[in-house]
């Protein structure tokens, strides 16, 4: 099984050189800070690239020679009980196929995968900015973060899919949002759980999980909303990404 673009010509470019032109320019333009540690995952948004992609590319011009990557996200499409994996063989993109390798240990629910954005929109930022890797697709359901946490930590490489908050006034987005990338950076899962506003809150509790079991920091990279890139300022959604760092 194949699992075929859901949102190529909405969410991104459908055309292949098109496509990879706008990626590499967002990551031309992604001044990234100077990191120690080594890099164990990233946390990005997935909205429409022109809203979120140069937000986005601060964290994959880190990437360079990942060769598994566990994708995690949420699911936009549908209710269930732990981690779903999308029962495909490959997933497809105007790109190129991206081979898929399973955890094993989670369901396949590809009902939920074969419309959701969440997954798709970083795939073609892998193909560019890597060669020669699988990925895991896996979508988050209803689960705890350690549970999660012990379902994936088999030292993959990890891709968490998130925006922060949604469609407030752009001051209010900035101050909320400040207060969940502190949550995060601070790994106080507690308090990000009760007051963090973000989609993907299940992946990034996963991932913080996993750094506070591993010893690891979670370092902001850049932060701005869909009222800075290509959005009003009446109600906006918020975007970030970290770098996921040992030591």
């Amino acid at each position: 099984m194949i699992r075929m673009p859901a949102v190529a010509g909405s969410f991104y470019p459908g055309d292949e050189n098109e496509l990879e032109t706008m990626i590499r320019d967002f990551l031309d333009q992604a001044n990234v800070p100077e990191l120690s540690g080594k890099l164990k995952g990233i946390i990005v948004p997935h909205a429409g690239y022109i809203y979120s992609a140069p937000v986005a590319a601060y964290a994959y011009k880190l990437l360079s020679k990942q060769k598994k990557i566990i994708l995690l996200g949420p699911s936009h499409h549908g209710y269930f009980e732990g981690l779903a994996e999308s029962g495909c063989e490959a997933w497809n993109t105007p790109l190129g196929l991206i081979p898929v390798y399973e955890l094993g240990n989670t369901n396949n629910y590809p009902a939920a995968h074969n419309p959701e954005h969440s997954l798709e929109v970083q795939l073609p930022f892998l193909q560019t900015v890597l060669t020669d890797f699988s990925i895991a697709p896996v979508l988050t359901g209803n689960i705890s973060p350690d549970d999660g946490a012990n379902l994936i930590d088999n030292g993959d490489f990890l891709v968490i899919s998130s925006d922060l908050s949604h469609y407030k006034p752009y001051d209010d987005a900035v101050a909320i949002d400040k207060k969940t990338i502190e949550l995060i950076e601070n790994l106080d899962l507690e308090g990000f759980l009760k007051n963090g506003d973000a989609c993907g809150k299940t992946g990034i509790a996963i991932a913080m999980a996993l750094a506070k079991k591993h010893g690891w920091k979670i370092k902001k990279l850049n932060y701005a909303n869909s009222g800075d890139t290509a959005g009003p300022k009446t109600a906006v959604v918020g975007y970030a990404a970290f770098a996921i760092l040992e030591g």
